[in-house]
């Protein structure tokens, strides 16, 4: 009885940060609309900078408290509250990017300032306290501390929200935000002290939980997972429900942790099991409209067959290309491109077309390579195909409860289910299921090699990097074709309006059930050419906050266009590798420029990346001659650097320059000339006679009086 009196106090105290970090993310959530997907983010920076000032610095305590709570943090809510305000027109996913581009940069800047091959750590509270007894239970200062801030911040809130007319004000914008300014509230002040108190609610509880855990970037933001369960079950608005919540997620993580039994299957499933309980949570609670849930789609252009060939075949010339003129050290890195372009295309029949919001497409991936290395250990050519099914039946799978679930919530039920995968599933050693041996990861890694072909293996780095361009380019042929024909169309009408789809006949079930198999089964495909490229792969390379920089590209690349596959893979395995390799002191900025990328995706680039620069090559692309000499100037440059008469930069600036050199000219030539001024008495014949030439002509009669 005393051990399971100890597991409830450390329980508890757990279930009072979780309590007060839900607290502040249904607050903002409920006030502005938009669901924080770096609310735990925004309390790990606030533990990093609370130890750096305690710990780094020998600032005191108090001192530190004031400066991380009374300045760091409010200034950070500003900050927050300014950089989301523009988003408040846009789609679901456009809104959901921005706040997965500040999870994704501030885990990588807290990594760039803080280096994680450095172990840190923060004293308890009162910790040269003696603890004291209710009961048999021991009880420390820093749990009782982690209580009483719990119980007070309920009593604050409620007060906050119901006896001063700032919460009025809160509540009001909440119903209606219309409705509220035109009675003299004041909502932009009501977002303003919604996002101020939930950043600081969530830096509360990232000091007081950054005790209890190693202080790691990745880890603590991704505490947030216990904290979004607590929150589901107040169903995002109903506080109460979020303390009553976090009670059961930390007294469910402190006893599992006691009383699980000690073997090789079980203790990943105590570090999954929050998401385990979000994932449930969502399927079993009732989930009412979505706040700020909008029509204001983005357009999804329709590809041409010429244009999806001409691109196609541009993406195999790339990979020929990097594959002769790369050595084997370049090739594992950059020709990952082709790789993480096809787990980049995955997202535009999902998200694109069918508008249906994914995280865990980097996972879809680690099970279609975990496949191809089991079942074709020779490189069997039917092994990717099986990678392709396994991973498209466990994109099936999810689609099932993905029928409860949109928007906010399924993109909250698509990372927990990543989460489990990177905490539990992928963890586990070989097991038995009805006599048949399943093997993941193994707690180790897995070996790839490439395929064979009609008899020929495909076994060089070189030849694995045009192959994978091959596929890459079919892919993308195949979801231009997909956009053209009546599926297409119909995942279009899906994306527009579920209840329109269903009531006009469609079968929401049949097509969402596709549209995630066939998604996974792309993104599978493209796990395996990832494990090939590299000859071996681990669960690290596909955790949840490692797929984070795809998805966020991808949403800048404009979700809809089939051109998405080859920008993602060209932007995060193409010039970011470069430019560490250049300049090894930029190696840190690399991993925040996509996250940066996820940020203008919302604030600056709405209609996608692709289209703006679609518009730019317009014109070289129409005229013949500039289409010849786009792809004429760098073959030859290529041609040349085969025959050692260039080097490998001048064949890449030279390729480049001429490029841009070409479209400034296809630009100039297809400028109209400026027609010369035709006088007055020949208006209505040399050019058609306007409306406002009769009072040009008075005017000028009147003043040559």
């Amino acid at each position: 009885m005393e051990q399971f009196l100890a597991f409830g106090i450390v329980g508890l105290s757990t279930a009072a940060i979780y309590a007060v970090i839900g607290s502040g993310l249904v607050l903002t959530y409920t006030t502005t609309g938009i669901f924080n997907f770096a609310h735990g983010a925004a309390g790990m920076m606030a533990a990093f900078s609370y130890w750096q000032l305690t710990v780094g610095w020998g600032v005191p305590v108090p001192i530190a408290l004031a400066v991380v709570l009374l300045l760091l943090a409010p200034l950070t809510g500003l900050l927050v509250e300014r950089a989301l305000r523009s988003v408040q027109g846009l789609g679901e996913a456009e809104r959901l990017v921005m706040t997965v581009a500040m999870l994704s940069g501030l885990i990588a800047t807290a990594q760039w300032i803080w280096s994680p091959s450095k172990a840190r750590s923060l004293p308890n509270f009162f910790a040269e306290r003696p603890p004291f007894h209710l009961g048999s239970a021991t009880v420390t200062w820093h749990q009782a501390l982690t209580m009483v801030v719990a119980v007070a911040v309920a009593i604050g809130l409620r007060i906050l929200l119901y006896r001063t007319r700032t919460g009025v004000e809160m509540r009001a914008t909440v119903d209606d935000r219309a409705l509220a300014g035109l009675t003299g509230s004041d909502p932009l002040r009501a977002n303003r002290v919604a996002w101020v108190l939930g950043i600081e609610l969530a830096a509360i509880g990232g000091i007081l939980i950054a005790p209890m855990v190693a202080l790691d970037a990745a880890q603590l933001s991704l505490l947030i997972v216990s904290a979004y369960t607590a929150a589901i079950f107040g169903r995002l608005r109903n506080l109460p429900m979020v303390f009553l919540g976090a009670v059961v997620v930390g007294c469910l993580e402190s006893y599992l942790a006691g009383y699980l039994p000690q073997n090789d299957y079980l203790p990943g499933l105590r570090l999954a099991a929050p998401a385990l309980l979000l994932f449930l949570a969502l399927l079993l609670f009732p989930h009412g409209q979505l706040r700020g849930r909008d029509r204001q789609l983005s357009r999804v252009p329709m590809p041409t067959l010429r244009g999806a060939a001409g691109f196609a075949a541009v993406i195999v010339m790339v990979g020929v290309m990097l594959a002769s003129v790369l050595g084997e050290g370049d090739l594992i890195t950059y020709g990952q491109i082709f790789a993480f372009g096809l787990i980049g295309l995955s997202f535009v029949p999902l998200a694109g077309y069918a508008g249906q919001i994914s995280l865990c497409q980097l996972s879809m991936a680690g099970i279609g390579a975990v496949a191809y290395g089991h079942l074709a250990p020779g490189g069997q050519i039917w092994g990717l195909l099986a990678a392709v099914l396994v991973a498209a039946a466990a994109g099936a799978l999810i689609a099932v409860p993905a029928m409860r679930l949109s928007g906010v919530y399924l993109a909250l039920g698509t990372a927990a289910f990543a989460v489990v995968l990177d905490r539990w599933i992928f963890t586990l050693p070989s097991f038995d299921v009805l006599g048949v041996q399943i093997k993941l990861f193994d707690q180790g890694s897995v070996d790839l090699v490439g395929p064979r072909v009609f008899g020929f293996a495909v076994d060089t780095t070189a030849e694995i990097t045009v192959f994978a361009a091959v596929c890459l380019a079919l892919a993308t042929i195949g979801v231009a074709l997909l956009r053209r024909a009546r599926f297409g169309r119909r995942l279009i009408a899906l994306r527009d309006s579920e209840a329109a789809y269903s009531t006009l006949g469609g079968n929401l079930l049949p097509a969402k059930v596709a549209v995630f198999a066939l998604s996974a089964g792309i993104a599978g495909l493209g796990g395996a050419l990832y494990g090939m490229q590299l000859r071996a792969v681990t669960a690290e390379q596909f955790n949840f906050v490692a797929g984070l920089p795809i998805f966020l590209v991808a949403v800048f690349a404009g979700l809809g266009a089939v051109g998405v596959g080859m920008f993602v893979g060209t932007a995060l395995a193409g010039p970011l590798p470069a430019l560490s390799v250049i300049w090894p002191s930029m190696q840190n900025l690399v991993h925040v420029i996509p996250a940066l990328a996820g940020v203008a995706s919302g604030s600056v680039v709405r209609e996608g990346a692709i289209a703006h620069l679609r518009e730019g090559w317009n014109a070289a692309l129409r005229d013949p001659l500039t289409r010849s000499l786009l792809i004429g100037v760098p073959v030859l440059l290529w041609l040349l650097r085969l025959a050692d008469v260039i080097d490998g930069w001048a064949l890449f600036f030279g390729s480049l320059l001429s490029t841009f050199a070409i479209r400034y000219w296809a630009q100039a030539r297809a400028r109209p000339p400026v027609p010369a001024e035709i006088p007055v008495e020949w208006w209505g014949v040399r050019r058609p006679w306007q409306a406002e030439d009769k009072e040009v002509i008075d005017r000028a009669l009147l003043a040559a009086r």
